[in-house]
């Protein structure tokens, strides 16, 4: 049977509603009324072959509150005159709301509309826009809005969220609700208290002014003659391990002249010693932290990534900040004499990386168009000891033949 039932009914209105169009229309006159909702009634064949059927239909329909129905008088030749329905109305948005049990959110969405208007009336237009969203949010609504004043009463604070005094508000709850403080933000806020350029939840913190907990880079002094910080100790044997913020470390003045990076931790703590030179434990695709150092430009960067596609990408943008930058154990002679450590990349990547060497960008092509095998991976720290050792000192030995030259 494919006539209009009561569930029928209520299902138009119930998506009148997860449009948010019922809700704006509690605050606004965005919808006229009555509404006519859509009928499909059975035909004069549905009353001489079912006829018990549709008279069922028509009590059901006929019992339907918050609907007001038109009908109609069929004369037909085998059962007589039949009274139908022929078209359903309702007539107020109450009737509406009513239908699909909704009364107390519409008042609950108007009360915080009302709120709004008093409070911030700049956020009109969010509240109209998301409606379902701003009743999801109806019981952190006030302290939303009392985020919103105080960022008006201090535009680009310059303080940590830990900092933002205002009642019932921790940087927990600013940092759970980065996404929609956004949009009410961008709203209520003046254009120079905003940072455009920074965008997304990540650079939330950016975006408004607040200060954002210091990026850390973390070291190994490869060589013991390498003068040490104040404070820094390392055990008899070991080189020291530093972690400082970027900006201390975009300070250094060390005389050194190479640096490794790796993605590994293993390999950072093992990495052998190596005269004037620092291993770091490399940040994935992250480099800004990096490229605040501008002491880094005059070493040669060395960057030894995991063999897969993901490792390539990381070196491509590496190359980015750093144009000079080398990879190292990333070549097609170390993936071919550990094919017994070979292992799957979950989700490789498929585009071009335009800043790799023809060298590079040919073991990044066997690897992404699967010649070996499909989304081949050799992790780092797969490499053997050995092979590191021995590539290294090859490495360096042609460095210092490279200077003597």
């Amino acid at each position: 049977m494919s006539w209009t039932t009561p569930a029928d009914l209520r299902a138009q209105v119930q998506r009148l509603w997860d449009r948010g169009e019922l809700l704006r229309a509690t605050v606004t006159d965005a919808m006229a009324w009555p509404l006519r909702l859509s009928l499909k009634a059975p035909s004069a064949a549905d009353l001489s072959d079912r006829f018990e059927s549709v008279r069922d239909w028509v009590r059901a329909l006929g019992e339907t509150p918050q609907v007001r129905i038109e009908w109609r008088e069929w004369n037909h030749r085998v059962q007589g005159v039949q009274r139908l329905p022929a078209v359903v109305w309702l007539d107020t948005l109450q009737a509406a709301l009513a239908f699909i049990g909704k009364v107390r959110q519409a008042q609950r969405f108007a009360a915080l509309w009302q709120q709004t208007a008093v409070m911030q009336p700049a956020l009109l237009a969010w509240l109209s826009r998301r409606p379902l969203q701003a009743l999801d949010l109806a019981d952190r609504w006030e302290r939303l809005l009392a985020v919103v004043a105080w960022l008006q009463a201090h535009p680009r604070p310059g303080v940590y969220l830990r900092q933002v005094d205002v009642p019932g508000v921790d940087s927990k709850f600013i940092e759970t609700h980065r996404g929609v403080l956004t949009e009410l933000l961008d709203l209520s806020l003046p254009p120079e208290a905003i940072e455009t350029s920074a965008t997304g939840v990540a650079q939330f913190t950016r975006r408004f002014g607040f200060l954002d907990k210091p990026l850390r880079i973390r070291f190994r002094l490869l060589d013991s003659a390498l003068p040490g910080l104040p404070g820094c100790q390392a055990l008899p044997g070991v080189l020291a391990d530093i972690t400082l913020d970027a900006a201390s470390f975009a300070a250094m003045t060390l005389p050194i002249e190479r640096v490794f990076i790796t993605e590994n931790e293993t390999n950072f703590l093992a990495f052998p010693a190596v005269a004037g030179s620092i291993v770091v434990f490399g940040a994935g695709y992250g480099w800004e932290a990096l490229a605040r150092a501008a002491w880094l430009h005059r070493c040669q960067l060395l960057y030894w990534g995991d063999i897969d596609t993901h490792g390539f990408a990381i070196l491509d943008q590496l190359r980015g900040h750093f144009p000079r930058a080398v990879s190292f154990l990333m070549d097609r002679e170390t993936l071919l004499a550990h094919r017994p450590h070979w292992g799957e990349e979950p989700e490789p990547v498929r585009h071009d990386l335009p800043r790799l060497t023809p060298g590079e960008a040919a073991v990044y092509d066997d690897l992404r168009f699967d010649r070996h095998q499909p989304r081949l991976r050799l992790e780092q720290e797969r490499v053997g000891f050995g092979w590191l050792c021995d590539r290294l000192a090859r490495t360096l030995l042609f460095c210092s033949h490279g200077r003597e030259t």
